[in-house]
């Protein structure tokens, strides 16, 4: 293929992948296709769904209710953790969450740009982002990331703190652990509200009505 049209779908080799790119109003030949990359955008009908947020605000079940609805494939950064952690590719345990994120976080910050650049869809949900995770990313790949990052009032965590336990293992088998003391809880959501909105981010607070909350998130 010595040309294209502007527009259409274009293929080109790129450090041994075959990657799918838009073009923006340029005809280019493939030879000099490199050159142009910066005025390439990733094709906006695909779907990068990351959410984040603090400690038992229903992130996983929110990526449930995700896949349900788009049925787009679903990755947990807590089973990445454990897979590294069980398979002794870290020393990291699961009780150093600082040190995770660093550690995690390239690696997935990479996974979303892999699947944006083949065209392919995915919902990524997880604690382990951090408040300026978009530095990693220029706009084209933005573009195709939909962000969400839930937290919880304290005034819902006291007047719903049973019931916030109750549903931490609703999608996912969970061992009792230190984090169910309600000022633990209230300090780490409080954390998510204040780094996040720091970094310019929109904050999905959970006020009143959980699933009404949830189900706003997925029409």
């Amino acid at each position: 293929m010595a040309s294209v049209d502007n527009g259409i779908i274009f293929t080109l080799l790129s450090q041994g992948t075959w990657r799918r790119w838009y073009l923006l109003k340029k005809q280019i030949s493939l030879p000099n296709a490199r050159r142009y990359r910066q005025e390439l955008v990733i094709s906006e009908d695909k779907m990068i769904i990351l959410i984040t947020g603090a400690s038992h605000t229903g992130k996983t079940l929110l990526a449930q209710r995700m896949l349900e609805k788009y049925k787009f494939p679903y990755l947990s950064i807590d089973h990445l953790k454990m897979g590294l952690i069980r398979s002794g590719n870290t020393d990291l345990t699961p009780e150093d969450d600082d040190e995770l994120t660093g550690y995690l976080w390239p690696i997935v910050s990479e996974i979303i740009k892999t699947a944006i650049e083949n065209e392919q869809n995915l919902i990524i949900e997880g604690c382990y982002v951090p408040p300026d995770w978009r530095k990693d990313f220029d706009d084209s790949y933005l573009a195709s990331v939909k962000f969400i990052c839930l937290a919880m009032t304290e005034d819902y965590i006291e007047a719903h703190f049973n019931e916030i336990i109750g549903h931490e293992s609703e999608i996912e088998s969970r061992p009792i652990g230190e984090d169910r003391i309600i000022g633990d809880l209230k300090q780490c959501n409080r954390r998510f509200i204040d780094a996040f909105v720091d970094a310019g981010e929109t904050v999905t607070l959970i006020e009143d009505n959980y699933l009404e909350t949830i189900a706003k998130l997925t029409d």
